[in-house]
């Protein structure tokens, strides 16, 4: 008596027993997901971001309370050498200072990023990620919108304690409005950068490390803090090419209606565009390969 054989059916996407076939990867395929779906999963991880700096507020604190520690320090510990130095006084290094300071802050801010993105992948916030039907691309958009965010506040709080301290705009309010928003555009830019550097690094300890060598060249290697015509030749070139540089320059021609302002704002845009262009598609792809 013959004993017939049941088979029972293998789970879709399980690898069989005589053919080897790799198990299907969880997720979608990003070219599948149409612009609208993609604009609403970027919606939702914003509102996602959103609700957890509302539920951790001390996630705010460097955006808080760096523009207030560094405009003081500066202007009362340092401005009254600087200023004197430079033939002016205490006031008339805060006209100069505040402005330069708003580059700083958004490159400060969107170093922050990198750390996020590290510490994400470390707590495993990420693999949540993984079965979802959303365009990987849509996660990291959405931070960055988020932090572009936090750069305005940081941004809205450094003029806010200029002005408590002394700043004059001087009536140039649509020049005030241009800065904050060609300063935007450039820390947006940095982002990525950040980005990728979160990516790569195995802590966020070592993501720290390596944006603080980063960060502090370019910024005391700009006019940020002083005028560099004062610097010797050697630095005064990598002050010329700084991006920074021409993010400040182009901050005070647009506040205070001093300086040339179409050569910075057009390399502050250049720079912009660049480097978002140069990195963003690749931070795209490592993290769709990380994730």
């Amino acid at each position: 008596m013959s004993t017939a054989t049941v088979k029972t059916p293998r789970p879709a996407g399980s690898p069989g027993p005589d053919t080897g076939t790799p198990p299907v990867k969880p997720g979608v395929d990003e070219g599948r997901i149409g612009l609208r779906a993609n604009l609403r999963h970027i919606g939702a991880l914003v509102r996602r971001n959103a609700l957890q700096i509302k539920q951790d507020p001390e996630s705010m604190m460097d955006a808080l309370l760096m523009p207030i520690v560094f405009t003081l320090l500066f202007v009362y510990v340092f401005g009254g050498a600087i200023g004197g130095g430079k033939g002016g006084s205490r006031d008339d290094y805060v006209q100069y200072l505040v402005p330069g300071m708003m580059g700083m802050m958004s490159m400060s801010i969107a170093m922050a990023v990198g750390t996020g993105i590290n510490e994400d992948f470390r707590k495993g916030v990420m693999d949540r990620f993984r079965s979802m039907p959303i365009a990987r691309s849509s996660v990291l958009i959405a931070k960055s919108l988020v932090e572009v965010g936090r750069m305005l506040v940081a941004i809205i709080v450094l003029l806010t304690v200029g002005i408590l301290v002394g700043f004059d705009v001087n009536g140039h309010w649509l020049g005030m409005l241009g800065a904050i928003g060609l300063t935007a555009l450039f820390g947006s830019a940095l982002l990525w950068v950040f980005i990728i550097v979160g990516l790569t690094m195995r802590t966020a300890q070592a993501v720290q490390g390596i944006s603080f060598l980063v960060l502090m060249p370019l910024q005391f290697g700009s006019s940020v803090f002083v005028p560099t015509g004062t610097m010797p030749g050697w630095l005064k070139a990598f002050t010329d090419v700084n991006p920074l540089t021409h993010v400040a320059d182009s901050a005070r021609g647009l506040m205070l209606g001093q300086g040339e302002v179409g050569s910075p704002v057009m390399w502050t845009v250049i720079w912009s565009v660049g480097l978002t262009l140069a990195t963003a598609p690749f931070a795209i792809a490592m993290f769709r390969k990380k994730t």
